[in-house]
């Protein structure tokens, strides 16, 4: 190639925060795929945990009274599931929500090891997986409920 044909680069720049970030449609496809998994964990807590506690489920109650909870402990944690899978629904309580589930699945590992010995402990830790990924991603909506706290004291 000669100097004359040689083709010139262009000389604006892309900054770094664009060139860097996806497509629109990846974006778009990735937060509607997020929310899809809430409103699943949402569902699963609700109906699948929460309600079997809830209405005092023949199996929920063996399983309280095996570990020494009885049916005060059941409830407690029923609501808890509830609360929680419910705010995974509400914007501003979605990254909380899922912290919160989280540290309620932690202390169902620990159950799971010392009182079951180890028998479906792994349910647990695959949920808090999708959880921690809401939580990070949902972090900005923290500032907002603290924006919101801060209204109301």
């Amino acid at each position: 190639m000669s100097e004359r044909t040689a083709s010139i680069a262009p000389t604006t720049s892309v900054p770094a925060s664009v060139a860097a970030a996806p497509p629109a449609s990846r974006r778009r496809a990735a937060r509607l795929a997020l929310r899809a998994v809430q409103v699943l964990l949402a569902l699963f807590f609700v109906f699948a945990s929460a309600l079997p506690k809830l209405i005092a489920h023949p199996a929920a109650v063996e399983t309280f009274d095996e570990m020494g909870w009885g049916s005060a402990g059941m409830y407690s944690i029923g609501l808890l599931e509830l609360a929680g899978g419910v705010a995974l629904l509400i914007p501003v309580l979605q990254s909380v929500s899922a912290v919160a589930l989280s540290a309620l699945l932690v202390g169902a590992f620990i159950v799971q090891l010392t009182a079951f010995d180890g028998q479906n402990a792994a349910t647990p830790v695959v949920l808090i997986v999708p959880l921690a990924v809401i939580a990070w991603a949902r972090r900005g909506h923290n500032a907002q409920l603290l924006r919101l706290a801060r209204r109301q004291a």
